[in-house]
This record gives C-alpha cells, structure tokens and sequence, in this order.
C-alpha cells in the first residue's frame, strides 16, 4: 500500500557533504511526521533528524549544524542534507514516514530498506 525508498547513499570523504533523499508513495491520504534514523553494524538504531508536515524539526545532538532534514510535502519527499560527514557517520540511513492510507483510517509508521552512507578518514 506504501512505499518508501530512499536514495542518494554512497562512499565519501571525511569533510564532504552527501544529500539523502526519500520519497513515499501509494495510497496516501496524509502524512504527518518524516524522518532519518541510521544503524551501524553492532549498533542500534538512532534517530537522526525528524520533520512534520507543518516544518517542525527535531535533531540529534551529533548532527546538530551538520546535517538539515527539509521536506516537499508536494512530493511527499524528505531530504536529508549532510555536511562535514565524519567516519562515525558510517551507517545504514533509513527513512520513516507516519502515514494515513485510504484503507487504515489512522497513521502507520513505514520504513524503507536503507541506503548505505560510507565516510573514509
């Protein structure tokens, strides 16, 4: 019923930038909350920055002044802007999104499968 897929992962450089995009699709009504969580190996999952629809955002302390989450509600897109990208960045990012469809009546969070973010010292 919903997809979400993100893109724009990769390998870079300590200091370089990276821009995450994700986009959801299918038999949306409404959604409410997106946002970024990334996963190291042997490591938990973290929330990274979240946005509502109405632009309210929230941030973790270690990307604070790095990294800028910004939405296209037209396009039911998020993007995640990341600056000065650390080795510890090193993660799988995944996109979250609180969705109302035709047929739930009421918000479900969806995930979509990752996308790899390498940073090299």
């Amino acid at each position: 019923q919903v997809q979400v897929v993100e893109s724009g992962g990769g390998l870079v450089q300590a200091g370089e930038s990276l821009r995450l995009s994700c986009a959801a699709s299918g038999t949306i009504l409404s959604i409410n909350s997106m946002g970024w969580y990334r996963q190291a190996p042997g490591k938990q999952r973290d929330l990274v920055a979240t946005i509502t629809s109405g632009g309210s955002t929230v941030y973790a302390d270690f990307v604070k002044g790095r990294f800028t989450i910004s939405r296209d509600n037209a396009k039911n897109t998020v993007y995640l802007q990341m600056n000065s990208l650390k080795p510890e960045d090193t993660a799988v990012y995944y996109c979250n999104a609180d969705v109302v469809t035709i047929y739930s009546g009421r918000y479900l969070f969806y995930w979509g499968k990752g996308t790899q973010v390498t940073v090299s010292s």
